[in-house]
C-alpha cells in the first residue's frame, strides 16, 4: 500500500517470501519524513509487533546525517553496542555500517546482542548504496522459528540455555581493547564481574572469556515466547566444513574465536545446529535493497542476517530501545560459565 502524503495512514502489504512492506510516496524531504514517521510512531510499534519487521520503501535517505534524522523519529533511546564481534566503520552520531565483513560472506540469521545483558529493543537500517547482485538483510519471525525447532530440542534450550565461549587476539579475531572498549585489563575484569562472563588471560595479550545465557525468551511488552541467541550463529557446525577443518587443526576446538554449547556445556551436536539453522530457513523473508530503503526490526521478535554481495553496498545500521534481559523472564537463571 502507498501512503502518499502526510496524512496518509501507514498501511501494509505482506507478500509470500517478503518482510511487512509500506511504500512511501510524497515524502521528498529529510524534515518531511521526520514529521511523517513521528506521528506513525504507534502505528509502527504496532506492525513490529505484528510482523517482528517493517520495510519502508520511498523515504529520501541519501546520507548517514539524513538516517539519523530519521532514527531520532522512531526511537526514544539509543542502545549502544557491547562486546563488539564484528568490524564496523563508526559514521558518527550512533550510525555504523551494519559489518565491514567481505562481499562473499554471508552472514547467518541472529539477534543482535544476544549474549549481553542488555541488548538492543529496536534496530534500524537503511540502505545508502544498493549492490548489484545480493546483499539483502534477510529477517526471519523468531515465535515461528521457535515453532519450527523439534519439540524436544526447544525443550532442552527452555531448561538449559545457551553458551558462548570466545577467545580475543589480533591472529585470532577482534583484540578484547576492541571488543570491549577498553584501554586496561582491569576495565575488562570489572565488566566481566559485572555481567557474568567468566574470563582467562592467555599469553601474547590474549582473553578468554565465557557466559551462559537463556535461550528463549519472552518479549517484556507483548508476552511472546521467542528464539533469541547466537547458539547456531557461532557453532562450529555452522562453519564451511573446509574452513572448520582448517581452523580446527590450527586453533584447535578451545582456540576458536568463537563456539557454543548447552547452557550445562555438553557440545552440540551437528544435528542439533541443522536443525536450528533449518528452522530459520523455513521462517526468512528478504527484499533486494533500493536506495533510501529503510528496514526497522524488533530485535526480539525478528533474527536479520545477510547475504553474500557483489558490487558496492553501503547499509547503515543504529540501536535503540534497550532492553534488560531481566524483564523478560529468562529460563533458566542467569549463570556465569566455569569452562572459560
Amino acid at each position: 500500500m502507498v501512503a502518499n502524503d502526510l496524512d496518509a495512514d501507514l498501511l501494509c502489504t505482506v507478500d509470500p517470501g517478503r518482510p511487512a512492506t509500506a511504500y512511501v510516496a510524497g515524502v521528498d524531504t529529510i524534515e518531511r519524513a521526520t514529521r511523517w514517521l513521528t506521528a506513525r510512531r504507534e502505528r509502527v510499534r504496532e506492525l513490529l509487533d505484528e510482523h517482528g519487521a517493517l520495510f519502508l520503501r520511498g523515504l529520501p535517505i541519501a546520507d548517514a546525517a539524513g538516517f539519523a534524522a530519521v532514527r531520532d523519529a522512531v526511537l526514544d533511546e539509543r542502545a549502544p553496542y557491547q562486546e563488539k564481534a564484528t568490524p564496523r566503520t563508526d559514521f558518527g552520531d550512533g550510525v555504523f555500517s551494519s559489518t565491514d565483513l567481505p562481499p562473499a560472506h554471508t552472514i547467518r540469521m541472529h539477534n543482535e546482542n544476544s549474549y549481553t545483558l542488555t541488548f538492543p529493543g529496536i534496530l534500524m537500517f537503511c540502505c545508502l548504496t544498493a549492490p548489484r547482485t545480493g546483499g539483502a538483510t534477510p529477517v526471519a519471525d523468531c515465535r515461528e522459528v521457535l515453532r519450527n525447532l523439534p519439540g524436544e530440542l526447544a525443550e532442552r534450550f527452555r531448561g538449559t540455555g545457551w553458551s558462548l565461549l570466545r577467545n580475543y587476539g589480533e591472529n585470532i579475531s577482534l583484540d578484547w581493547r576492541t571488543a570491549f572498549n577498553a584501554t586496561s585489563a582491569d576495565q575488562v575484569e570489572k565488566y566481566c564481574a559485572e555481567n557474568l562472563i567468566t574470563y582467562r588471560w592467555g599469553e601474547h595479550d590474549t582473553l578468554r572469556t565465557g557466559q551462559v545465557r537463556p535461550a528463549v525468551i519472552r518479549h517484556p511488552r507483548t508476552g511472546d515466547e521467542v528464539w533469541f541467541n547466537h547458539a547456531a550463529f557461532w557453532s562450529e557446525h555452522s562453519l564451511e566444513p573446509e574452513i572448520r577443518d582448517v581452523l580446527l587443526q590450527e586453533l584447535g576446538r578451545e582456540g576458536l574465536p568463537f563456539n557454543t554449547r548447552h547452557g550445562d556445556g555438553t557440545e552440540f551436536t551437528a544435528e542439533e545446529v541443522g536443525a536450528i539453522n533449518a528452522a530459520y530457513d523455513a521462517a526468512v523473508v528478504r527484499r533486494a535493497w533500493q536506495a533510501g530503503d529503510l528496514l526497522i526490526v524488533d530485535n526480539l521478535l525478528a533474527a536479520h542476517g545477510r547475504d553474500a554481495f557483489r558490487g558496492d553496498r553501503k547499509i547503515v545500521v543504529a540501536m535503540g530501545e534497550p532492553v534488560s534481559i531481566h524483564d523478560c523472564r529468562p529460563v533458566p537463571p542467569l549463570t556465569a560459565h566455569v569452562g572459560a
